[in-house]
């Protein structure tokens, strides 16, 4: 499912900022947004545009210039937006009257996507020679795309795992990367792209030093598989500000999928452990997520923490033991929550 980066929302309360006479907290989905007091009354419908949108230039944004002008070679000239704080607040996204964007039609309801329409991308940081390599095409059938749902664009999503056993992972700051065997050839990706063995992928190179590839072979043959699809972060030195501490690269294994199905918590470890990978570090296991934490506020307190050697954990990701597929994404139920601690200190 595409990301609604800019879509209608309904603002379902506003609240008072204390020690502040010009702004308030305006709550849409699971975020919170500092606007001008008095801009807008709960119930009203606004457009939302989310963190980590990059919007065009237009008249709308200018006020965003000074603190959110970006120009770079591959996005071009627009405003990023990310996690900010005002006295004390943490704000979460944009919000904007619909009266702002003319060309929104008049027929438009609550959630509907205006991501292309107003021209609103994600912001991409640009890859670094340690995690790229020449590209050869875009990612093979077999291998998706790695974006979880954060949990504030979907509260809904907490109570989806009621009753359900779940687990909540590590979620490590590094680079989306995966490997994978089909009826074409063996792929080497990153987040968007094939990569070439042509020597310059400092993850084909990992993969070829730890024998993955013929690893991966035996295993299918063995187990009668069609496909098999591994994907997970790689985190080394000059990725992401190698805020693990790492002093070399390691690549930690998130997903599998068998002839095209994901497979469960067991089953994923028990093919890291046969294949000599590492696998995310599991923070818990348990049952009836909602009856522990309830709120997307109690999420975000548990996201908090620091990786072992390093900083500010970036947050954590919530499965069920065994995929099951909700119709609230699309796709096999699974969120993310990222910390705000986190955001707050790296994001730039």
């Amino acid at each position: 499912m595409s990301r609604k980066l800019a879509s209608i929302q309904k603002i379902w309360n506003l609240s008072p900022i204390e020690g502040a006479d010009r702004i308030e907290l305006a709550h849409v989905l699971g975020w919170q947004c500092v606007v001008n007091k008095g801009q807008f009354q709960p119930m009203d419908k606004a457009i939302y545009f989310e963190i980590d949108s990059f919007l065009p230039i237009r008249e709308a944004f200018e006020f965003m210039r000074a603190s959110s002008y970006k120009k770079t070679d591959i996005m071009g000239e627009g405003f990023r937006l990310r996690t900010m704080k005002f006295r004390g607040q943490i704000s979460q996204g944009l919000l904007l009257p619909l009266s702002a964007f003319p060309e929104i039609p008049e027929t438009a309801e609550v959630g509907d996507d205006m991501t292309e329409l107003l021209g609103v991308r994600k912001w991409e940081i640009e890859e670094r020679a340690t995690t790229g390599g020449t590209v050869i095409g875009t990612l093979p059938y077999d291998i998706p795309h790695t974006d979880e749902t954060r949990v504030q664009e979907n509260p809904d999503l907490i109570q989806a795992f009621a009753g359900l056993e779940y687990y909540i992972s590590t979620k490590m700051d590094g680079s989306s990367h995966s490997i994978g065997i089909d009826d074409d050839s063996f792929h080497v990706t990153g987040h968007n792209y094939e990569y070439k063995d042509d020597g310059s992928s400092s993850f084909f190179n990992l993969v070829k030093e730890r024998g993955y590839q013929a690893k991966m072979e035996d295993f299918m043959m063995k187990e009668g598989l069609k496909t098999l699809t591994i994907q997970g972060e790689l985190c080394a030195p000059g990725i992401q500000q190698n805020r693990l501490r790492l002093t070399k690269p390691e690549w930690y294994v998130f997903t599998i999928r068998e002839n095209g199905k994901r497979v469960g918590l067991n089953r994923m470890l028990k093919i890291c452990e046969e294949l000599e990978m590492v696998h995310v570090p599991i923070e818990e296991v348990d049952i009836d997520l909602p009856s522990k934490y309830p709120t997307v506020e109690s999420l975000l307190t548990r996201a908090d923490g620091d990786y072992p050697n390093g900083g500010k954990k970036e947050g954590i990701v919530i499965r069920p033991t065994e995929p099951i597929f909700s119709p609230l994404i699309s796709a096999s139920l699974s969120m993310k929550v990222v910390s705000n601690k986190y955001l707050l200190k790296n994001e730039s």
